[in-house]
């Protein structure tokens, strides 16, 4: 009972101290509102590829807490967040809600005073092209490393992270069910066999990366490389369907008088093939199945923002994706995607934001012959109020219109028509 009551003193002096009123509270929040023509109202239709502006349809929310305790040339920084994500569709509904971060971060701590050791789980060096909401690298999870090693000039990052999957097992056992007789609904079904008996097993599964940043190239460009290797571990009783996948990625940052641009190119192998070929990819989430045992991708994408006067800026991504044997079915596939969004500052407060996407490509079987179109575009206008002129300026309540079209499917909203009007109202902000 003693143990416990000074723990519980402990406590209780801790958070009456001064220093616990020194907690960094910061976040990222989106919530918003829509009506579309056909009544289905607000819509995200592959904002990845034509753009986010007037393109969301769910309430979004990050509440980070972090804090840091210093003792000498030491600095212990303690990390947490919560996400949490909605439809938005009600006053009071159901969330997801995540433990997105919880970690510790230790600086000094090394004989490299510049580095930092960490353990838990965090959101790990994460890239993204914002306008697009797009994280074209992303190995966050729960593990440890080191962070910006001096390596001369340069900053090396090792890290080990955990990526659990899971696999389909099936067996020799026969699986029995009703079936119509060649699916004809007016045959008395029969019970015979429709497949094999299976299961699902849990794989355990780790990411190993390894970053090198502040690479020199020339005047204000600097060089990142990247490697990712996603492996699993066997059980004693298991054998792995998927292979191990590599993700390497290099990043030129160009800085600029009026703003800045980078270059990315990447390139995948097995799981992480299929994502260099897709939007959806990042490093985290990888299929264990076997089916992408033999694919290959590799994205080449562009973006930045730039002031181009006195009053307007503009950011874009331009992207082009490739890959082959990409699933089950041996698909290749290439897409190219080019969204632009300009802006105008009438005042320090007030803006009008225009964005336009463009995303399509093909699928492709082993004969060579294209199986399936596919493609989006997206014209959005909005007026915005910011605190501040800044293309990064928030928190930003903006009002919008969007036009939406599906480049191949006729009924793509469920309405008999391949596009949609959308007009709505959203705020965005990060502290």
């Amino acid at each position: 009972m003693r143990k416990v009551s000074l723990i519980a003193a402990a406590v209780a002096t801790a958070v009456t101290a001064t220093s616990a009123f020194a907690v960094d509270f910061n976040g990222y929040m989106r919530a918003g509102t829509g009506i579309s023509a056909s009544g289905s109202g607000d819509l995200a239709i592959n904002k990845n590829g034509i753009g986010r502006l007037g393109n969301e349809n769910d309430n979004y929310s990050e509440f980070g807490f972090s804090e840091e305790l210093k003792t000498g040339e030491q600095t212990w920084r303690v990390e947490s967040m919560i996400a949490s994500g909605a439809p938005g569709e009600s006053g009071w509904e159901d969330s997801d809600f995540n433990v997105a971060q919880f970690a510790v971060k230790a600086k000094g701590v090394l004989a490299d005073k510049d580095a930092t050791l960490w353990a838990g789980k965090t959101y790990y060096q994460r890239k993204d092209i914002h306008i697009t909401d797009f994280y074209f690298l992303n190995t966050s999870g729960t593990g440890g490393g080191i962070e910006n090693l001096s390596i001369g000039d340069q900053k090396l990052s090792l890290a080990l992270i955990q990526d659990n999957g899971s696999q389909t097992i099936t067996s020799d056992k026969d699986k029995y069910g009703w079936k119509d007789a060649d699916n004809d609904s007016s045959t008395a079904p029969t019970w015979e066999v429709i497949g094999k008996e299976s299961t699902s097993e849990d794989v355990n599964g780790y990411i190993a990366d390894i970053r090198l940043a502040n690479i020199d190239l020339w005047s204000d460009a600097k060089l990142e490389l990247a490697a990712a290797y996603n492996f699993g571990v066997e059980k004693s009783d298991q054998d792995l369907q998927g292979d191990d996948g590599l993700l390497v990625t290099g990043i030129v940052h160009q800085g600029m008088d009026n703003g800045f641009n980078q270059t990315i190119l990447q390139y995948g192998t097995n799981g992480y093939g299929v994502q260099a070929a897709n939007f959806w990819g990042a490093g985290t989430y990888y299929d264990r199945s076997g089916d992408q045992n033999d694919a290959t991708g590799y994205r080449l994408i562009n973006w930045g923002v730039m002031n181009l006067g006195e009053s307007w800026e503009m950011g874009h991504q331009i992207a082009y994706l490739a890959g082959s044997d990409i699933g089950a079915s041996t698909l290749d596939i290439d897409q190219f995607s080019v969204v632009a969004r300009p802006m105008y500052n009438w005042n320090d407060t007030m803006r009008t934001v225009f964005e336009a996407g463009y995303n399509a490509g093909e699928k492709i079987n082993d004969d060579g012959n294209a199986v399936e179109d596919f493609g989006n575009s997206k014209l959005t206008i909005a007026q915005a109020w910011a605190m501040g002129d800044s293309f990064w300026a928030r928190p930003e309540i903006r009002v919008y219109g969007s036009y939406i079209s599906d480049l191949e499917n006729d009924d793509a909203f469920g309405s008999g028509e391949d596009n949609e009007l959308v007009a709505g109202v959203q705020v965005e902000a990060w502290w």
